[in-house]
């Protein structure tokens, strides 16, 4: 079975499943004080309030990721692959995903997967940023595998972590 990760038209989206007033509150006091230290605080207090909320889990992933925290945005990215593939019924080890585990999931929500496979892929540039190149190359190999006809763009940052580890070789043998 092939899933084509860019067919998910009928679905809710992420940010349209309903979300606590306090939370919500949370979510937008935390966008008004963008860039003051009051805005992680309502971020994580929302988090708290709902911990699996997907659109707490993004909000927090860019937060990090624009802080250039990006150890937080890799922890966030992980917390992704567990609440979302609980949800999809997927392994808890992302390694032990197979096609078929990913088609199964496909059957619960193609929009899911697709967050799924976004957040496997966003922890493999995580990796890479931070210089864990083995780590990222077995994430975005991963993706690559399952996403056999790149949607989301996994091969150009195969090459680019491939092309990483090649020069750590070179400078190791010379």
């Amino acid at each position: 079975m092939t899933v084509d990760l860019l067919d998910f038209d009928s679905e809710d989206l992420y940010f349209d499943e309903a979300l606590n007033s306090e939370a919500k509150q949370c979510l937008d006091s935390a966008a008004e004080n963008y860039g003051d230290e009051k805005a992680e605080k309502d971020l994580l207090r929302a988090y708290f309030l709902e911990p699996e909320h997907p659109m707490i889990l993004v909000a927090l992933y860019r937060y990090f990721y624009y802080q250039h925290r990006l150890t937080e945005a890799l922890i966030v990215a992980e917390r992704v692959l567990v609440v979302i593939g609980k949800r999809l019924e997927l392994p808890i080890d992302w390694r032990d995903l197979s096609e078929g585990r990913l088609g199964s999931g496909v059957m619960i929500s193609m929009t899911l997967i697709r967050f799924y496979m976004l957040a496997l892929k966003g922890a493999g540039f995580l990796e890479l940023r931070l210089g864990n190149y083995e780590s990222a190359l077995e994430r975005l190999e991963k993706v690559a595998e399952l996403d056999t006809k790149d949607r989301l763009g996994a091969q150009a940052l195969l090459e680019v972590v491939r092309n990483a580890l090649n020069c750590q070789t070179d400078s190791v043998s010379a």
